[in-house]
């Protein structure tokens, strides 16, 4: 079935939004039921992937003889999915999200089989490579599906429900990672995850055919990819390994993988992303460079946090990542409270106050390396962070549907993810080489140390300046309307 052309779309929800008897008021109405519960599933299973995963990892590396290239099963997965993006992005546009959500789920669970199977280290990093293909189509076919399938008034709900699909896996995945990696061993959390996916699978993909299977237009022939798009993809993704590459290594060799890197990545981000989008033009570009403010800043800030509360204040891992267990709810909480119909006039204001929140949990996680400071305010501080983020992440998604065109979703939804997760690499390789300098190392090989670990100064170069990267964020979120 082909979607119904744009002006019959608008007739059908002006009629269901006038009309309460002729649409569903809810994603979990009998219209949208098993859509929703097919879509949040696989995100449930990509979050409980992504949080299990990294108490697997150190096992896995000294099992297969690898913790010298242990940094590269997390880079592995990076470069391959920002190719998946604009890859998905091209193939929804042209041909509708079935293909690539498919595609991208049966990747995703391939690469979980070649690393959980490997019996050396590269095979493992192989595996997680094309884990990362398939995740990067995944999320921005979904995004195509939302944009698709649900009207404008539903949204900011089911983008509450992808945070809400997080929370469990924040709390419970390092848990039940840690537990079947002891009891069972690591393997059997890369195994056991790929069988989950067909259920998901049964729900969504029939309704996904239905709703949002082809062209935008009826009369739009499915078109051949835009090959320049293709080949800047492929820059951006060898530019960010060879800079993730550099920042790991701190000898005067390393700066020409940098340079390299940067010539691949400068020319490809400035095709890909929104014109305007370096400088804060109003509109489309401010809601893209937001989310790599807002991702960046925090999640590189957040991997630093367990490290230091080990080496400073001598917790163990399992207290070190409780402290950010509370974060998950309050995430969901605020992608909850920005769903909800009052608050629609108020987004920006909003995502201002998120920003703001942002900044301040950065900036007082260091506090805790003052040891007169209780250690529980991590914790707190972090709840509030993570409050925040749920306000700016779920209101950034949900701003980039309302000013793209249908049959420009998937490119502007690649564009979106591209942003989140290349403002991570670019900000972790530069906090990553200051840390180091400052006396840090890398984390890999200070994340076993307590006392006398890494100096002070080289966790306040990380918190610091990625608390200032916020409160640009929150500037960015007065330029967010045309």
């Amino acid at each position: 079935m082909t979607a119904l052309e744009p002006r019959d779309a608008d007739v059908v929800t002006e009629a269901a939004e006038t009309d309460p008897r002729s649409g569903p008021d809810s994603v979990l109405s009998r219209a949208y039921r098993a859509l929703s519960v097919g879509i949040v599933s696989v995100v449930l299973l990509i979050a409980f992937e992504a949080t299990a995963v990294g108490t697997a990892m150190p096992v896995a590396a000294r099992e297969l003889d690898g913790v010298a290239l242990y940094a590269f099963a997390f880079s592995g997965y990076f470069t391959t999915s920002l190719f998946g993006m604009v890859l998905s992005g091209q193939w929804s546009d042209r041909r509708g999200p079935l293909g690539p959500l498919s595609a991208g789920i049966a990747g995703f669970a391939t690469g979980l089989v070649i690393a959980g199977t490997a019996r050396s280290m590269w095979v493992f990093i192989l595996g997680r490579a094309v884990q990362g293909l398939g995740g990067g189509l995944v999320i921005v076919a979904l995004y195509v599906v939302v944009g698709r399938a649900y009207p404008e008034r539903l949204r900011p709900a089911i983008m509450a429900a992808f945070a809400a699909g997080w929370v469990v896996p924040s709390i419970v995945g390092p848990l039940a990672s840690g537990a079947v990696t002891e009891h069972l061993g690591w393997r059997w959390v890369f195994l056991g995850i790929p069988v989950l996916v067909v259920l998901p699978l049964a729900l969504a993909l029939p309704q996904i055919r239905r709703r949002a299977s082809g062209p935008v237009r009826k009369d739009q022939a499915a078109g051949s990819f835009d090959r320049r798009r293709i080949r800047l993809a492929l820059g951006i993704s060898l530019g960010a390994g060879l800079l993730q590459y550099a920042a790991q290594d701190l000898r005067p060799l390393a700066v020409l993988p940098a340079l390299a890197g940067a010539a691949l990545l400068v020319p490809a981000v400035l095709g890909l992303l929104p014109r305007g989008t370096y400088r804060a033009a109003r509109g489309l570009p401010s809601v893209v460079l937001l989310r790599g403010l807002s991702a960046g800043s925090f999640i590189v800030a957040e991997s630093f946090v367990p490290l230091m509360l080990v080496t400073q204040r001598g917790l163990s891992p399992t207290l070190a990542g409780f402290s950010l267990a509370a974060g998950g709810v309050t995430w969901a909480l605020g992608s909850y409270l920005q769903s909800r119909p009052r608050m629609a006039p108020y987004r920006e204001r909003l995502m201002t106050a998120g920003m703001v929140l942002v900044a301040a949990a950065v900036a007082t996680a260091p506090s805790v390396l003052v040891h007169a400071v209780p250690v529980w305010t991590v914790a707190v501080a972090w709840a509030f962070g993570c409050l925040g983020m749920g306000l700016v992440i779920s209101s950034t998604s949900v701003l980039l549907l309302q000013l793209s065109a249908p049959e420009e979703a998937g490119a502007n939804s690649a564009a979106l993810q591209i942003s989140d997760a290349l403002a991570n690499v670019v900000l972790l390789a530069a906090t990553g080489a200051a840390f180091a300098a400052l006396g840090g190392g890398s984390a890999t090989a200070t994340a076993a140390t307590t006392a006398g670990g890494p100096p002070p100064l080289a966790f306040a170069a990380v918190f610091l300046p990625m608390a200032g990267v916020a409160l640009v964020g929150a500037w960015v979120t007065r330029r967010l309307r045309a």
